[in-house]
């Protein structure tokens, strides 16, 4: 069952809407442990006190923030609940933006945001009324020991929220968006185009999937049967010299063909299905 991240209220004008939020998306990978390679024996860690010259407990541990070298001011659990903001208990709406003006640069994690049984028919008023309005909303939320700024949605008739970075947060990058003077010709534009409308498709993201995972999976299967590891193939890449050329073999070749959709595998499935059903079953000949 999942798991609660945070219980609370959102609040528009003089409406509250009391609500939970659940994780929206976790990775899932393979993970290792840490053997010792002479026995195979999985490790344990400890927590070392160089002063005392013994492992301490997660009892014996406190907080403290390094304010000169090797100076400490020394922080409690209940000092950090006392400057506890009021957005750890209450998302207010600060405003309300449209969606294409926020920059995905900015999202962190994703989250559902679930209404409790008394503010279902606010929450829904919402949904409906930012859906229609193609509004998203701004708001402050405390988890975890920290303020966000939170962008809320709407989607699939729900809100999903989405933790923010902070401008200082994002780093500048010199290098980036610099053209160093690259001159585009209008055939080279024109030949880019066309590739990109060849390769368009609907999103459809169970299509995608962690390719490196799957084959980390089928290497842990092959070692425990004792057989030998395939080699993943290796694209052999070379520096574009003729863009033109390039983009000219990259349409006639076949490496512009599109994705196929949901909805021409299911055509296909159909066109198939007739001529499965002509053909006659296999007969294991006697011995």
């Amino acid at each position: 069952m999942a798991s609660t991240v945070w219980k609370g209220y959102l609040t528009f004008g003089l409406i509250s809407i009391p609500l939970r939020l659940f994780a929206a998306a976790r990775s899932e990978r393979v993970s290792f442990n840490q053997l010792h390679k002479e026995c195979n024996s999985r490790i344990k860690q400890q927590i070392y006190c160089p002063s005392c010259d013994r492992p301490v407990e997660r009892s014996e541990l406190v907080k403290g923030y390094e304010y000169a070298k090797d100076r400490y001011v020394l922080v409690e659990e209940d000092d950090l609940k006392k400057l506890a903001p009021a957005s750890e208990q209450t998302m207010e709406i600060l405003q309300f933006v449209k969606l294409q003006d926020v920059d995905p640069l900015y999202y962190d994690a994703s989250y559902y945001a679930v209404p409790d049984a008394p503010g279902r028919k606010p929450y829904h008023l919402l949904v409906k009324t930012m859906e229609d309005s193609s509004f998203a909303a701004l708001a402050k939320l405390t988890m975890h020991q920290r303020e966000y700024t939170v962008l809320i949605r709407p989607r699939d008739n729900g809100l999903t929220l989405h933790t923010m970075y902070y401008v200082d947060d994002v780093r500048a990058l010199a290098e980036y968006g610099q053209n160093g003077d690259v001159k585009i010709t209008p055939q080279e534009l024109d030949l880019a185009r066309k590739l990109v409308e060849s390769l368009t498709a609907p999103f459809e993201p169970d299509k995608f999937k962690d390719e490196y995972q799957v084959r980390v999976r089928e290497m842990l299967e092959a070692k425990q049967r004792g057989e030998a590891i395939a080699e993943a193939p290796k694209p052999r890449l070379a520096p574009v010299i003729d863009l033109m050329e390039a983009l000219q073999k990259s349409l006639a070749t076949g490496a512009h063909k599109k994705p196929p959709s949901r909805a021409d595998e299911a055509q296909e499935a159909v066109a198939e299905e007739p001529a499965k059903s002509r053909r006659r079953p296999k007969v294991k000949a006697a011995r």
